[in-house]
Order: C-alpha cells, then structure tokens, then sequence
C-alpha cells in the first residue's frame, strides 16, 4: 500500500498519481511543482507544455542561487525564472496519469484541482559516479499528487474561539 502525505482529502472525489525515485533534479523539480500547486488541472497541463517549449518560466524562490533573470517571471512577481524542462515532462506525465486515474473513476476532469502537490527527495545511490571537473550525476526525488475535484468553500459563521459553525457556500 502506498502511502500519501495527504490523507484528508475525499478518496471518492480525488484521483492520486505517484512517482517514485524520478531520475530529475530534486530542486528544480520542488520549485515546479510549487508553481502549479492549487491551480485548475487544465491550466497546470498547459503551463508545463509552455515550459517546455519557453513561453512561461518557473520562479524561482527557495533554490534560486545563480539562476539568471527573465521578464517572464514577472507574472508570478519575481526576477529569477528557469525552464526546467526534464522536470516539467516528469510532472506533465504525473498530471496526466492523475487525470486519466479521475476518468477512470467517473469523476470529471475539467473541474480538477491540483489539491496537494509534493517532492521529497530520493535515497541517495549507493554508488555515485564522479565525474570531469567536480560533476556528480543527479540526485532522484519522489513525486506524490493529488488532483480533486473543487468542493464548495466553508465560510464561519461565529468568530468565538469555543464554538466553530460552517455553512458551505458556492465556490
């Protein structure tokens, strides 16, 4: 049985899609997945196919060290972006098994959510192959998401501390 770091989410309207030990780099993957975490399964897809082919950038926020600047980072507010593409066709076969998981469940893949979206890394090799001029080959990463279907929102009703009411309401 495979293990999710997201339990809360319905199983009955959710679809789960998992990648282990992924020969891809675990930073620029991190930083991709974080981009498209919370958006429309759609708009996810077609925001990885623009990466691959340079018309939208990654930002770069936590691992950013040495990336150089473009102007297609501004749409996310920031400087430095990269076009990571091996990470991009990893986490476009991962969206795409997930939505072929919710077509096989009934569920309806245009109103999927990319819900929880994660990358840890791998267990380092055993045997690393050191190469020319201080190169050693890449370090693997583990890949698990989620897609769901949007759900309505829960608004408060009592600002008390001792009692918590919800009502749903249209999202």
């Amino acid at each position: 049985m495979v293990r999710y770091a997201a339990t809360e989410i319905e199983p009955a309207k959710s679809a789960r899609a998992r990648g282990a030990y992924l020969r891809v780099s675990f930073k620029n993957t991190r930083e991709t997945a974080q981009a498209i975490n919370g958006w429309k399964l759609q708009r996810a897809v077609t925001f990885l196919e623009n990466v691959k082919e340079h018309k939208e950038a990654v930002p770069m926020r936590r691992y950013a060290g040495s990336t150089g600047r473009t102007a297609q980072g501004k749409q996310f507010g920031v400087s430095k972006a990269r076009w990571p593409i091996k990470s991009a066709e990893f986490l476009l076969g991962l969206l795409k098994n997930a939505e072929a998981n919710a077509d096989a469940k009934g569920l309806d893949t245009g109103a999927l959510i990319v819900k929880h979206i994660q990358v840890n890394q791998a267990p380092k090799q055993r045997r690393r192959t050191y190469r020319a001029h201080g190169r050693i080959n890449l370090h693997t990463c583990q890949t698990p998401a989620t897609s769901s279907s949007s759900s309505p929102r829960l608004r408060r009703l009592s600002r008390s501390p001792r009692r918590l009411l919800a009502v749903r309401t249209s999202a």
